[in-house]
């Protein structure tokens, strides 16, 4: 295992790799958030049997540098960091997996850099129309018990986003479509303990229902006719990243394929494990 810092605008950010003596293409992590660091995205060390794995945490939380500079939380600022790290790692030819805000950042970087000696990408959880997304989670929300609705309603439209009620509230709704699994996994806590809520709240918003920062306005889904590589997109049955909607992307997209994770949400990767990684082997291992 190697670690190591990066000079990026705003300061220095952390990275990882691990299996760097492997020969097949490196797999490039892109964690989620933004501002929750790469620790709950570990696991994918498995596959550094085969390839280099490495992982990084986006400026401003995990082991990165801090800055207190709010212009920094832009989207535009963390796919230039995308382009330093690669050009910095010298990863001319790498695959890409994105989870949850790491697959805007994907996308994203697809769209405004045409980066060259992208083999695949790999999205996970994606979230690539907030329009959608926002669709999809009041759906949701919709399914859950009514003095919980009212609860969040009433809370919502007094922007009361910190009190006691509103957090309860929506924890019932993080352990049906953010991570099914109880207790939480160490992994995931350790993520969420060194996240950066400042960052959170900034470009997306109190909730992950309610999205009212910089993202609010992503909408990549008509751009993903241009991604000519192979995807592979993930999803569980009760994500966030809900199945209609990922097919949805899919389908828009020339190269793709769609794994739907049965009795899993969001954070599929760590409540079906062992059948995730097998899907990603298998899918690395078509390309090389």
């Amino acid at each position: 295992m190697k670690t190591g810092l990066i000079e990026v605008t705003g300061g220095k950010v952390w990275y990882k790799i691990v299996g760097e003596d492997k020969k097949n293409t490196p797999l490039l992590v892109l964690h989620g958030g933004p501002g929750i660091p790469h620790d709950y995205l570990e696991d994918l060390e498995i596959l550094a049997d085969e390839r280099p794995v490495i992982f990084y945490d986006q400026l401003g939380c995990g082991n990165s540098d801090k800055p207190n500079d709010k212009s920094l939380w832009q989207t535009a600022h963390y796919v230039e960091e995308l382009y330093r790290i690669r050009q910095s790692l010298e990863l001319k030819n790498v695959h890409i997996l994105g989870q949850s805000w790491g697959t805007m950042l994907a996308v994203e970087y697809m769209a405004t850099k045409n980066p060259t000696g992208i083999k695949s990408l790999i999205l996970s959880g994606p979230a690539l129309s907030i329009s959608r997304w926002i669709k999809d989670q009041r759906t949701y929300l919709k399914e859950l018990p009514e003095e919980l609705q009212k609860c969040i309603t009433e809370c919502e439209k007094n922007k009361d986003f910190k009190s006691e009620k509103y957090q309860k509230a929506i924890d019932v709704y993080y352990h049906k479509h953010v991570c099914q699994m109880s207790p939480w996994p160490e992994c995931l806590n350790r993520s969420l303990s060194k996240m950066n809520p400042e960052i959170y709240e900034h470009m997306c918003g109190p909730s992950e229902f309610t999205v009212s920062g910089t993202l609010k306005s992503f909408e990549r889904a008509e751009d993903l006719k241009n991604i000519k590589i192979p995807v592979l997109y993930t999803c569980g049955r009760y994500d966030e990243a809900a199945p209609g909607s990922t097919e949805y992307y899919k389908n828009l997209t020339p190269r793709a394929e769609m794994v739907i994770f049965e009795d899993a949400s969001h954070e599929h990767h760590l409540e079906k494990k062992e059948e995730f990684i097998k899907v990603v082997r298998a899918f690395l291992q078509k390309i090389k």
